[in-house]
């Protein structure tokens, strides 16, 4: 059923905020030359998917955990993108092709072996990671692998239609800042 949701949902917001997501990524373009931003990711069985986001930070920046990156490559517009969540709008793209849920464990990277290992001991791998979830909403980050993995199983062994719905509201709401960078 969240399956159908997803599909629906990311259908309709790609059809009907296609005029913003134009917008962004013209903005994008002449904030760092390359709006969008592909980096592969563990999803769901440990099996790679090219996630695609907003460019927040320089071109070239280090492809590491947000809370290892140094705020100084964080462009101004994309200071604006990461506070208003709207960077994670290209990833509807990826929950409408079955790579993603809305709500699941946000996708980690191949070089986070800590959570990457604690995610694996609790069978969170089983579940299509997402773009929002109890996690986000409670502001823990990829910074506290042990209490993220422990975090995700909870939400997927927890999860219900009315959660799924509350954790999205809860995002759009402003819940939750999104993963810490350095200062």
């Amino acid at each position: 059923m969240i399956r159908v949701f997803d599909f629906l949902f990311a259908l309709l917001g790609l059809a009907f905020g296609f005029p913003v997501l134009l917008m962004l990524a013209l903005i994008g373009y002449f904030d760092t030359g390359s709006p969008i931003f592909r980096q592969e990711r563990v999803g769901r069985f440990q099996k790679p998917f090219t996630l695609v986001k907003f460019r927040t930070m320089k071109v070239g920046t280090a492809s590491v955990a947000s809370h290892l990156a140094s705020s100084s490559a964080i462009t101004s517009f994309g200071n604006f993108l990461r506070r208003t969540k709207l960077d994670e709008l290209p990833q509807l793209w990826n929950v409408l092709k079955g790579e993603m849920s809305l709500v699941g464990p946000r996708p980690g990277l191949f070089n986070q072996l800590e959570l990457t290992e604690a995610r694996a001991k609790r069978g969170v791998f089983d579940a299509r990671p997402g773009i929002t979830g109890l996690a986000q909403v409670s502001e823990i980050d990829m910074s506290t692998p042990e209490l993220l993995a422990e975090t995700d199983q909870k939400m997927i062994q927890s999860l219900t239609l009315g959660d799924y719905f509350k954790y999205i509201f809860m995002t759009v709401a402003g819940k939750g800042s999104g993963d810490r960078v350095k200062k």
